[in-house]
């Protein structure tokens, strides 16, 4: 149990408390309150879509790369992109890098939809709110401790869900995990925007000649020799995926605080680079920089069954599989290239819903990025739109629980698979 010297505001209970509100979480939360439960989403910054918002405006994932892309995940996530369409603020944009057809947003307003489908859906938002620790009795998790300016709050729950992308509420209860104490973790990303773009000719200058151009780029520190500048939604306005920040654990408070310097300072010289040596660039001006460095990898729990690089190049099925995914293993390592390894074309492996429990802890599911997966798996299944696939997996999960008066951990995957079935997940 918990123990504070300040008082801790006690709040009414609810049925599923999620934390975070990235494409996992706020996937998470939207789907419960249309499942017709009590939600409440628990959110750090002032606005929903965490690294889809902050950082990205690209969904990966929703389909499968090769010559004939499939469709791998629907449901909630569906509306989510029908809203961006019908708004006109995305695109379909058959991608040039590696991962498979994506579909490119305006991050602004993706904000807005975010949080008018959870409004409308029935979510309760708490923003501007850090979780710091979890009322744990024996092996269950009853609720979680939020700081905020207004002071200490315990708010209870029957089912919580760690969307939290770095797996601090799993850490908190002492779930074994992998970091970057253990081996290296995929580099971090600012991405920036270019405005002012011709975007016809930009658009004209392929992969592979950008390419050579940052090869022999003298006089411009660039530490990746790669990376994308796309077009958006937007007018005249291209957005990048180009920095490269290495050996940072992203747990570590003084060393998230250097890569974000860091990162900064390599979006300025890419972005001057593209400016001085690229067509289509030289009335270019930076627009905008992401919110935060993108964190590709941190924790990786060690849940019920671990996802493992051979079970994702084997396209492999499980019985309680929960969504599918078709993405590469796509590490972001420390070298100046990316390494890329693909399943067969037009294949899939399934994501087990034990990936989503973590070992010696009942009410408590993971969902994101920070499910129970190896190193190279996880650089598959991190795609946000599996993202989204694993939010709606574990509110189905709650639900069945909350009617059933079951814990996660007890549950029959079946009744899970039956309810995601009936939203329009795709499972196989």
């Amino acid at each position: 149990m918990f123990n504070y010297s300040r008082q801790v505001i006690q709040l009414p209970h609810t049925q599923v408390v999620v934390v975070g509100s990235g494409s996992a979480g706020a996937t998470a939360a939207i789907t419960a309150a249309r499942l017709g439960l009590q939600v409440t989403l628990v959110e750090r910054y002032g606005f929903m879509g965490g690294i889809s918002t902050q950082v990205l405006d690209t969904f990966y994932g929703f389909f499968t790369p090769g010559e004939h892309p499939r469709k791998v995940v629907g449901g909630i996530p569906d509306l989510v992109i029908e809203e961006l369409l019908r708004q006109k603020a995305a695109i379909y944009r058959p991608n040039t890098y590696g991962a498979g057809q994506g579909i490119t947003y305006d991050p602004e307003r993706l904000k807005i939809i975010w949080e008018q489908l959870a409004k409308q859906s029935g979510v309760e938002i708490i923003y501007h709110s850090l979780v710091i620790d979890i009322d744990m009795q024996g092996q269950e998790i009853r609720g979680i401790i939020l700081a905020s300016k207004s002071g200490l709050y315990h708010l209870p729950a029957d089912i919580i869900i760690d969307a939290s992308g770095d797996a601090d509420l799993a850490a908190y209860a002492g779930v074994a995990f992998e970091s970057a104490l253990d081996q290296p973790m995929q580099s971090l990303t600012t991405t920036f925007k270019l405005i002012n773009v011709d975007i016809l000719r930009a658009h004209q200058i392929k992969k592979s000649e950008l390419h050579g151009l940052m090869a022999n780029a003298a006089g411009y520190d660039l530490p990746r020799k790669e990376g994308s500048v796309h077009i958006t939604p937007l007018p005249g306005v291209m957005a990048t995926n180009m920095t490269r920040v290495t050996q940072i654990d992203p747990n570590d408070i003084f060393q998230l605080s250097a890569a974000e310097i860091e990162g900064r300072r390599q979006a300025l010289e890419y972005a001057r680079f593209l400016i001085e040596r690229v067509p289509g660039y030289e009335q270019a001006a930076l627009g905008g920089l992401s919110t935060q460095i993108g964190v590709r990898e941190s924790r990786r729990i060690f849940g019920q069954y671990r996802l493992t690089r051979t079970d994702v190049l084997n396209a492999q099925k499980f019985e309680d599989g929960i969504a599918v995914c078709g993405a590469p293993i796509e590490e972001h390592h420390a070298g100046a290239d990316t390494r890329w390894e693909y399943l067969p074309d037009g294949e899939t492996y399934q994501i087990p819903y034990r990936c989503l429990l973590p070992q010696n802890v009942d009410r408590l599911m993971v969902a994101g990025r920070c499910l129970s997966a190896d190193h190279d798996a996880h650089a598959s299944v991190r795609s946000m739109g599996q993202c989204m696939a694993m939010g709606q997996a574990a509110a189905a999960a709650a639900k069945v629980c909350i009617d059933l008066q079951e814990t996660p951990q007890t549950l029959s995957s079946k009744a899970v698979q039956q309810t995601l079935r009936s939203i329009g997940a795709i499972l196989e």
